[in-house]
């Protein structure tokens, strides 16, 4: 298998997902708090998408 480097948009994403999500667990965000984990998780899964998948 043939790992591939994540675009930069794709590698942006993940990270603000997951700041986002650790920002929601640490204070109260509005709309961001009651899913923090899933914030979390949703980028963690893009990131390892973007390595598997060529051109993500």
């Amino acid at each position: 298998m043939k790992l591939n480097a994540p675009k930069n948009i794709t590698w942006w994403i993940a990270v603000v997902l997951g700041v986002l999500g650790i920002l929601g667990n640490l204070m109260t965000l509005p709309f961001v708090s009651g899913f923090a984990f899933w914030f979390v998780a949703l980028g963690f899964v893009l990131l390892a998408l973007g390595t598997f998948l060529k051109g993500l």
